[in-house]
């Protein structure tokens, strides 16, 4: 007799006949089995969906996080992945990283989407690995698609499991997992942020997927032109699945000719995008120019021109996010301490446009700009930091002054811990001379450039009271 039980909100299949005893989980995944990567995918699907890669080999993109000797192949092939969260744009292998691990690993493979999940839908799975794991020691991975999407709530259900290890969790995002996944859930995996795929990736995926009789459109009679491909490569913002799906409009939809050949141009393949190819100059190096010379008139104080190669960016489709990105950058790096406030606008110009996107984002963008490009301007961050890390690389290494270390753990004082400190803000001016490393060296040199004449001039102030108190009196004892 077969009983189905419910467990935890779950139904679980138990037998009473003993040949059955033991093999619980093994009944449940037969009779009730999950939808696997490895099924076949129906003929009318997605090009994207067909073509997507089954094995590390055919994957395309990520060599940060997949060649040879990286961390995330090491594990995979070495079916060691714990819980981990794939964050990226659309269209760069996120879910198929996910079927990948699916494959190669000796887990049970479960998939969720954060859209339509329920508590309920995640206990199940959970029950389940948790019956799986206490009959046969089997793992489960739960493969979390959208993750995002989830509220507090459903993402808390997850924790103790995770951190049991009943469950490894692969979460894929669109959206920075440091703003939209819990901390506790965050730190119980390890976020690998994915990349947008070069254009010379995106071009291997579209021309793998011409050619590929069994999946791809390699049945078809097809001319496809470089410059078309190059135009896709260009437009799709490192999203392979929109250069698919455009490639697949224009093979399936363009008339052949009196040969049976369908010839896809540059027109046809700017038509089956629907976004007019937007030529920056005549090399092949127009992106990185074009940033470059971005954020070199910012940097030079221009905003004129700096608001040109911004629009011409923006009208291209380049990513806001990486435009975002390099002006947090350049607030850091090229204005500094000049003009703070450089740098905390742009942060919110960072999470502004992750937030509400195109068209709006581009009038965030425009003010962060101008007020970059016209902000005085100092390295002095980058310089100091700098100097510092190579004194640190070069082994030029210091201990920390038994004055300054912690106190607050018992056993500390008899260690001599804090022995000595001043207290700032005990003395004039909250400042009082005392050894804060061994062997003093300026890595931080101020500039008379906006607020930094100011942090100068207070430098030198607290050096000549310093000095001052130094000095010996000039009266005569009495």
């Amino acid at each position: 007799m077969i009983l189905l039980d419910a467990v935890d909100g779950a139904f679980i299949l138990r037998s009473t006949d003993r040949r059955w005893r033991g093999t619980n989980c093994a009944m449940a995944d037969d009779l009730f089995p999950t939808a696997s990567p490895a099924n076949a995918i129906p003929e009318d699907a997605p090009l994207a969906a067909r073509m997507r890669p089954r094995t590390l080999v055919e994957f395309v993109g990520q060599k940060h996080l997949l060649a040879s000797g990286k961390l995330l192949r090491r594990a995979i092939e070495a079916d060691r992945v714990q819980s981990v969260i794939f964050f990226g744009p659309p269209g760069i292998g996120k879910t198929s990283l996910a079927f990948i691990i699916a494959a190669a690993t000796k887990s049970r493979f479960e998939r969720l989407s954060g859209v339509e999940a329920s508590v309920a839908d995640i206990r199940r799975v959970i029950a389940g690995a948790a019956q799986r794991r206490a009959n046969s020691g089997a793992k489960t991975i739960l493969f979390l698609d959208e993750i995002h999407r989830l509220n507090k709530a459903q993402q808390d259900v997850l924790l103790p499991d995770i951190e049991n290890g009943v469950v490894s969790l692969i979460g894929a995002t669109t959206h920075n997992p440091f703003f939209f996944v819990i901390n506790a859930l965050v730190s119980r995996s390890q976020v690998f942020d994915l990349k947008p795929l070069e254009e010379s990736e995106i071009a291997e995926v579209v021309r793998r997927a011409a050619t590929d009789r069994d999946r791809g459109l390699g049945a078809l009679k097809l001319d496809l032109h470089a410059d078309a491909i190059a135009h896709w490569a260009k437009v799709c913002d490192g999203d392979a699945r929109k250069a698919l799906n455009a490639l697949e409009i224009a093979g399936r939809t363009t008339l052949p000719d009196a040969a049976g050949v369908v010839r896809i141009d540059r027109a046809v393949a700017e038509e089956s995008i629907q976004k007019k190819a937007v030529i920056y100059d005549a090399d092949e190096d127009s992106h990185y120019d074009t940033i470059s010379a971005f954020i070199k008139s910012v940097r030079g104080s221009d905003p004129d021109a700096s608001i040109y190669w911004l629009a011409k960016m923006l009208y291209a489709g380049e990513d806001i996010r990486f435009i975002a990105r390099r002006l947090a950058i350049l607030a850091a790096e090229d204005i500094g301490l000049a003009d703070p406030v450089g740098l905390v606008l742009a942060n919110a110009c960072f999470q502004i446009v992750e937030l509400i996107g195109m068209p709006e984002a581009r009038i965030v963008l425009a003010e962060t700009t101008l007020y970059l490009a016209t902000a005085p301007k100092s390295n002095t961050s980058i310089l100091a930091i700098d100097a510092a890390l190579e004194d640190v690389k070069a082994g030029r290494l210091q201990e920390v002054p038994k004055a300054l270390r912690d106190t607050h753990y018992k056993g500390s004082k008899k260690l001599g811990h804090g022995e000595g400190y001043q207290y700032s803000h005990d003395h004039p001016m909250h400042h009082v001379e005392q050894e804060f490393m061994p062997v003093k060296k300026k890595y931080y040199t101020p500039t008379e450039m906006g607020r930094e004449k100011k942090i100068k001039e207070f430098m030198e102030l607290l050096r000549q009271a310093t000095a001052n108190r130094r000095a010996p009196s000039s009266r005569k004892d009495e």
